[in-house]
């Protein structure tokens, strides 16, 4: 009688493992998935505007920065009108009077100028006597080129909508796919339950016959399932990875020391990024005065405030504040959310404007934030794994020529990082 020595049981151990690897299988096999090809829709050409990729990239920094305060690219009004559809409603050579010179315009009685002036409640548009033709053209261009961007989002909107049917049908097809998925693996489940009472009878029936010795040591085999955790490898490994965590834990709590993320002061003021900068798109330069171009972004004072709110919402009880603030002759008395040990050196011109890093990349996703919070640790190991990721922006800039032909004969394909250019050196931002 050898029904159960060590060859059959083996036998029967690899056919448990292989039903069990068959139901693994099954269940992480992928489904069909269904890939939409996205559309590749051309902008649309206007007369008179040249609609290159640089002449939009340019139009869109000085609209950022002249326009966006006061006017939107869709048909949201502002301050200003909505500038979707401007070049349909307007002339091109008007426009560029009046974006230019709005106040001549009017005195001059041109009709369609004083309409909107008294439509606006007479407010005065900013006068752009420094723009060239080819500046308000790339603005417009950059206007046109949004409105577009609109235009294919709705397309490809109704588009989804159209093949939803399609999708529901597919999505009918993948459940009846799923059904028979599960029933392979109900099948196989039963097919390793009997094959596992088949053992048990078998072991039983066996144990009431009279056997060799041999053969009843393979029927009686017991597995302790305990006695490898009650060995002392396994209890000083455990200890050992107790008292790792353990100090971990201690470690990762000093170095958090000073640390202020998710720190969100009350300000004197309840100002809202998320309505500002987020739903009006102010740019963060229009307040942050020295972001491009200083050591410091600034913090914005009230006249910058006034430049908008001397015409809008005079009668809120926030607003009241900048007035009472000016009146006194005060300055606003914001509390600072990022702060950096005063040892530490650090240029936002130097990151905004040559590194040409996004104000996100450090302060997060600030026009979503009805309370300004610290996001980033801002910790030393922070900066340095940063200088070590980021590419320097080196294309169109003769500054970085020699050293990028030095990285090149030294590091092949390798991309040039800030640590490559002295990023890591001590003295670059601690005095």
């Amino acid at each position: 009688m050898r029904l159960l020595n060590k060859p059959n049981r083996l036998m029967l151990t690899r056919i448990c493992y292989a039903s069990i690897f068959l139901i693994v299988m099954l269940f992480s096999s992928p489904a069909w998935a269904q890939e939409v090809a996205p559309q590749d829709n051309a902008t649309q050409e206007v007369p008179g505007l040249d609609m290159s990729e640089a002449t939009i990239a340019k139009g869109k920094e000085l609209f950022v920065g002249r326009c966006q305060s006061c006017h939107a690219v869709t048909d949201e009004v502002v301050i200003g009108p909505g500038l979707k559809g401007v070049l349909e409603r307007r002339e091109l050579p008007w426009l560029l009077k009046w974006i230019r010179n709005s106040q001549a315009l009017i005195q001059s009685g041109d009709p369609t100028a004083v309409q909107l002036y008294n439509e606006y409640n007479q407010t005065q548009m900013t006068s752009f006597l420094d723009l060239s033709d080819d500046d308000i053209k790339a603005i417009l261009a950059y206007v046109k080129s949004a409105e577009n961007q609109q235009q294919e989002a709705a397309a490809d909107g109704a588009a989804q909508a159209e093949g939803g049917e399609a999708a529901q049908a597919s999505g009918l097809n993948s459940s009846y796919l799923t059904a028979i998925l599960v029933g392979l693996v109900i099948v196989l489940v039963l097919v390793l339950a009997v094959l596992l009472l088949i053992v048990s009878l078998l072991t039983r029936f066996l144990k009431n016959q009279d056997l060799p010795e041999e053969d009843l040591e393979v029927v009686n085999e017991k597995i302790d399932l305990t006695a490898p955790f009650r060995s002392k490898a396994f209890l000083t490994v455990v200890g050992v990875f107790f008292l790792l965590v353990v100090a971990k834990a201690g470690i990762d709590s000093l170095m958090d020391v000073g640390v202020q993320t998710g720190y969100a002061p009350t300000q004197p003021i309840a100002f809202s990024h998320k309505l500002h900068a987020g739903k009006y798109q102010i740019d963060c330069q229009y307040c942050h005065t020295g972001v491009r171009k200083g050591k410091s972004a600034n913090i914005p004072s009230a006249n910058i405030c006034m430049n908008c709110h001397g015409e809008i919402k005079r009668g809120s009880p926030e607003i009241q504040k900048i007035y009472a603030a000016i009146e006194k002759n005060e300055p606003i008395k914001w509390v600072r959310v990022h702060n950096l040990q005063d040892f530490v050196y650090f240029n936002h011109a130097q990151h905004v404007q040559v590194g040409q890093i996004e104000c996100q990349h450090c302060h997060g996703e600030i026009e979503k934030m009805e309370v300004v919070q610290q996001r980033s640790p801002l910790t030393m190991g922070w900066c340095i794994d940063c200088h070590r990721k980021t590419v320097v922006k080196a294309e169109g800039n003769d500054y970085y020529d020699r050293l990028l032909q030095f990285h090149k004969a030294n590091a092949g394909k390798k991309p040039m990082t800030v640590e490559d250019i002295g990023g890591l050196e001590c003295s670059k931002c601690h005095y």
